[in-house]
């Protein structure tokens, strides 16, 4: 598959996505007698379009420079710091994710996961020869992540940070840092991350709930037990587009982080194996994009996006269906949310940028060369 193809079927499954997002937000809004959700995220759709457009149309090389990834990097640190002073930053429940600026109320961390792609795929190349070695590869690498990850979690964001530190791993990964560095460091975050949700009462409340569900059924397990009844009721073929129950007051947040459940519920297991399938075959696309870039920044940034979009996805399905507890992730291109929608659009507007200036059938850095830039000195 070349990169034409691959780039032409990906923009096929963004659009099919949000397409189909739109009309479920529109029959979400149903439960609240109107057009209120379809209507704000038309509005965002047309920024993210011109996100899109503008990180497809300017070559994503030029993104390969020290002061540009300093000034992304700073403006997304100074956004997630505006977020935890009061009234600057928007505090819904316990976390603190928003700014309003306009009318729009804006989350930073989305676009704080962007530019930490960005900055650790120039780092990877700019360091390529070095990023065996244990500082160079190991250490710094993980000071630009912590930096970023702790502010996200400061807000306690603890989906988002968890997201973007998959993310950056991988992306250290395919840079060429040695795994007998990276494993045990890993090992450590897991567990200071792991201990840092231990010793959050909501969290934890959470982790609890996700283990014991029948406990906390009335409780914090409410939306992930009424998820799984919407999916049940909907069947191979669901109720029909509309005909939800459960957004009547059952399950809370049916138009953003479980709108998965309303899809099943009104059109049914095979709508919802539908969206599986297009995420899966947009990372495959993605994936292949990635492969064909003629440079390690090309390569990180590509594949960087394309985990980002696709472990979103994962982990969003995932809470949904009750495999794993609720990390507040909304689901790619169909949730109901501004920044987020922005931020992947931009993305694709990348990986379509990265594959029309990449044409070769095949990389034209060779394995043998690619080994030699990224071993140590």
């Amino acid at each position: 598959m070349g990169n034409r193809i691959a780039s032409a079927i990906l923009i096929l499954c963004v659009t099919i996505l949000l397409g189909f997002g739109m009309v479920m937000l529109m029959s979400a809004g149903i439960a609240k007698g109107g057009d209120i959700y379809f209507s704000k995220q038309l509005k965002w759709m047309g920024i993210g379009l011109v996100a899109l457009v503008s990180c497809a149309v300017v070559d994503y090389r030029r993104f390969k420079s020290k002061k540009v990834v300093t000034v992304l990097f700073a403006l997304a640190a100074l956004f997630l710091v505006a977020v935890l002073i009061p009234g600057i930053g928007v505090k819904i429940k316990e976390t603190r994710r928003w700014i309003d600026i306009a009318g729009f109320r804006i989350q930073p961390s989305e676009f704080a996961k962007l530019a930490t792609i960005i900055a650790l795929a120039f780092y990877c190349e700019y360091n390529a020869r070095r990023m065996k070695q244990f500082v160079p590869g190991i250490i710094i690498p993980f000071v630009i992540i912590g930096f970023m990850a702790g502010l996200i979690m400061m807000g306690k964001d603890f989906g988002g940070t968890f997201l973007l530190g998959i993310v950056a791993l991988s992306i250290l990964v395919m840079g060429g840092a040695r795994l007998l560095y990276l494993i045990p460091i890993c090992i450590v975050c897991a567990a200071l991350f792991g201990a840092a949700l231990w010793h959050n009462e909501n969290r934890r409340e959470r982790l609890l709930a996700h283990l014991y569900p029948e406990k906390y059924a009335e409780t914090l397990a409410w939306q992930n037990e009424q998820a799984k009844i919407a999916l049940g009721a909907g069947g191979w073929q669901g109720r029909g587009l509309g005909e939800s129950r459960i957004k009547y007051g059952f399950l809370p947040e049916y138009h953003t982080d479980f709108i998965l459940a309303i899809i099943g519920e009104e059109l049914g297991f095979r709508a919802t194996l539908a969206i599986v399938l297009l995420y899966t075959v947009l990372v495959f696309c993605g994936g292949i994009i990635a492969y064909r870039s003629n440079d390690l920044f090309g390569l990180l940034l590509a594949g960087g996006i394309t985990m980002l979009i696709g472990l979103q996805a994962f982990i969003n399905i995932a809470v949904v269906t009750s495999i794993i507890p609720n990390k507040g992730l909304p689901l790619p291109f169909i949730s109901y949310g501004g920044s987020n929608l922005v931020v992947l659009m931009a993305g694709v507007g990348f990986l379509v940028n990265i594959a029309f200036r990449n044409q070769s059938e095949f990389p034209a850095i060779e394995p043998s060369e690619f080994e030699t830039q990224i071993s140590p000195v």
